[in-house]
């Protein structure tokens, strides 16, 4: 592992255009749990991912009455970065990121400091509400407010909407964001290196990025706890603790 972490620091060092795609494992550290590794929330409750679709909380009030609860019990503004977010923060500075695509909502990327132009949240953010009728967007905690003072499904309060509230994130059944796939693919096609971190590589569309990089014979990095389903296409994998690792391959 060790000669693997230094194959990994002489393939940055001599990178001047990196994409980094993050998964949920970079963000454990931080007292989130994953949800497809070996402990990960999916794995071990399959019905807390079909929960996750977009149609049972359109079809379901006793979804989203329990779904807002939840978001009232998780307080996602005391998380703090973990190491390896801090060290990709402090590699942007070097001018050899191209940019960074996460999968994951927690925000933590933006709270280490990555400039908001060198980051895609590819699936969202929990720091927003979005109206799933008139697309009106604001803070979430002006919702949660709502459902503080006992309104347990909040709904648009723009004149004439009245459509259902959710978290910005995207949940199964919605599509990603068309500009920003087309963004990052184009990119990872435009790099001269590929890293992923965090990710079991299994979510499709934003997986195929490693299979992209492939095909334009761009070097490709893998940190990650355990073996992913894109281990194949990698020039290196590193099975390690991602929140030692990474400041380690970033080190200048």
């Amino acid at each position: 592992m060790t000669d693997n972490i230094a194959a990994a620091q002489q393939l940055i060092r001599a990178s001047q255009k990196v994409v980094i795609l993050t998964g949920a494992g970079i963000s454990t550290a931080a007292g989130i749990p994953d949800y497809r590794g070996p402990d990960g929330v999916w794995t071990k409750n399959p019905g807390a991912e079909r929960r996750s679709h977009i149609d049972t909380w359109i079809s379901d009030p006793e979804a989203r009455r329990a779904g807002w609860a939840r978001r009232l019990n998780t307080d996602w503004a005391a998380l703090a970065p973990t190491a390896a977010h801090v060290a990709i923060t402090s590699f942007a500075t070097t001018g050899q990121l191209s940019l960074v695509v996460t999968q994951n909502i927690d925000g933590l990327h933006q709270r280490s400091g990555l400039a908001p132009e060198l980051l895609i949240e590819i699936h969202g953010t929990v720091h927003d509400s979005i109206c799933l009728g008139c697309n009106d967007r604001g803070p979430i905690e002006l919702v949660l407010e709502r459902v503080r003072a006992g309104d347990e499904d909040p709904r648009c309060e723009r004149e004439g909407c009245d459509g259902l509230l959710k978290a910005a994130t995207v949940s199964f059944g919605q599509s990603l964001n068309a500009v920003d796939l087309l963004r990052a693919q184009t990119l990872t096609r435009q790099s001269d290196l590929f890293v992923a971190i965090g990710s079991t590589l299994s979510v499709f569309p934003i997986a195929g990025l490693v299979p992209t990089a492939a095909r334009a014979n761009v070097p490709i990095i893998i940190v990650n706890g355990s073996p992913t389903e894109m281990d194949e296409f990698a020039t290196l994998t590193i099975d390690t603790d991602i929140n030692e690792a990474v400041p380690q391959i970033f080190a200048s």
